[in-house]
């Protein structure tokens, strides 16, 4: 790298940093504190929805700043009810819970079902899960997750989980056969962590069906692929289906931390005063970040623009890869990518950082890029520039193990 890697002996070592310190950013690119600059097609991983710096998010930020910043859940705040009734619009659904992350949003929907099923007079309630899955890091949703590295050191884990593989119908229907405890089935519209894996179109319908058959809550995770990344407000809209339960939260404030749970007619009421709560969840600064970044897309049409770029980065990196040995797959919807290969890849992290890209590596083997909406036609082809010599250059010097 341009620098040596930063040292912090007062942080607790829980993260594989790639030793890069940054400074600041602007649009899509961040600059390290040598004055390098990257482009940035991470996001925070996917968080990041209006790029950094964003001129309207700032002022608008700064505005917040000087009024409220937290108040308590004790009282009201008029932006509440309004960030609410645009993310009821945009879904479809009834009401919203807010908290501040992805791994409380998904708590509350596992919460919410079990609870579902205990109103329903069932003692031991189930919820179906799937292999691959990422849910969040607490007890609760690791158990959820599918990854076996995750839950590795922290069990027991919590029971009352039924795990399946995606796209297969009947691998549920033969899972829940005769079984009166399942109460929901919890899956992401497009697995983020478990290596950009999308979930069909007729699957995700014919499990909206399995759902209103036998009375059980779909909760959809949209925590990574909601909130316009794939060029619709939420992934599961391609499927024309609704859920009950849909955890969100990373580009819902493009950077303060902000989540949500956001449930339909049938999980709407479950919740009543003292079954569930937050200290900073939907607090004054993290519900304008919010309101702005639901403003501002629309305002610049960044639902479009994801469609659009997303098509063109899948389109060209699969004309330009798929014939190359050693790429398996390039797949993904909108501004969620993934690249499969067919051997473990991490070293590329660190060699298209030392060439101006950031981005991750997933699953072990899946290069994963999920850039600002406000991507431009430049920075995409920049992207595929960067990134496809990386590619081939790795795999031609990194043998298959």
């Amino acid at each position: 790298m341009s620098h040596t890697a930063p040292v912090e002996p007062h942080v607790m070592n829980t993260y594989g940093r790639v030793p890069i310190a940054l400074s600041h950013g602007k649009g899509c690119r961040v600059w390290d504190v040598n004055g390098k600059v990257y482009l940035d097609a991470l996001a925070g991983i996917a968080v990041n929805t209006l790029g950094h710096a964003h001129p309207k998010l700032v002022r608008a930020l700064q505005d917040q700043i000087g009024k409220l910043i937290h108040i308590s859940n004790y009282y009201y705040h008029p932006a509440t009810e309004e960030l609410a009734r645009m993310l009821v619009e945009r879904s479809g659904l009834t009401n919203v819970f807010f908290c501040s992350t992805g791994l409380e949003a998904n708590e509350a929907a596992l919460k919410l079902a079990r609870k579902y099923g205990h109103d329903k007079g069932i003692d031991k309630p189930q919820i179906v899960v799937y292999e691959k899955a990422f849910h969040g890091r607490s007890i609760a949703t690791l158990s959820a997750t599918g990854n076996p590295k995750v839950q590795a050191g922290f069990g027991p884990l919590v029971e009352g989980f039924i795990r399946v593989p995606i796209n297969d119908i009947e691998a549920i229907r033969r899972a829940t056969a005769n079984n009166p405890n399942v109460v929901a089935v919890f899956f992401e519209a497009i697995q983020g962590e478990g290596g950009v894996n999308p979930l069909t179109t007729d699957y995700m319908q014919q499990v909206r069906a399995l759902c209103d058959t036998h009375d059980w809550l779909l909760m959809i995770d949209e925590v990574q692929c909601g909130m316009g990344r794939t060029g619709k407000w939420f992934a599961h809209q391609w499927a024309g289906i609704q859920p009950d339960v849909m955890p969100l939260a990373k580009g819902l404030g493009s950077g303060v931390p902000i989540g949500a749970v956001v449930a339909g007619p049938k999980a709407a009421h479950i919740f009543q005063p003292g079954n569930h709560g937050t200290t900073f969840g939907g607090n004054p600064l993290a519900i304008r970040a919010g309101l702005e970044t639901i403003r501002i897309m629309e305002e610049e049409g960044l639902l479009d623009n994801a469609a659009k770029m997303g098509f063109h980065l899948l389109s060209t990196l699969a004309a330009q890869l798929m014939h190359v040995p050693g790429v398996k797959d390039v797949r993904g919807k909108g501004l969620m990518i993934g690249i499969e290969l067919d051997r473990p890849c991490g070293a590329l992290v660190q060699r298209c950082a030392e060439a101006g890209l950031l981005l991750s590596v997933t699953a072990d083997n899946v290069i994963r890029m999920v850039p600002p909406l406000i991507l431009s036609g430049a920075e995409a082809d920049e992207i595929i520039a960067i990134l496809v010599p990386q590619i081939k250059a790795f795999l031609a010097d990194t043998p298959k193990a």
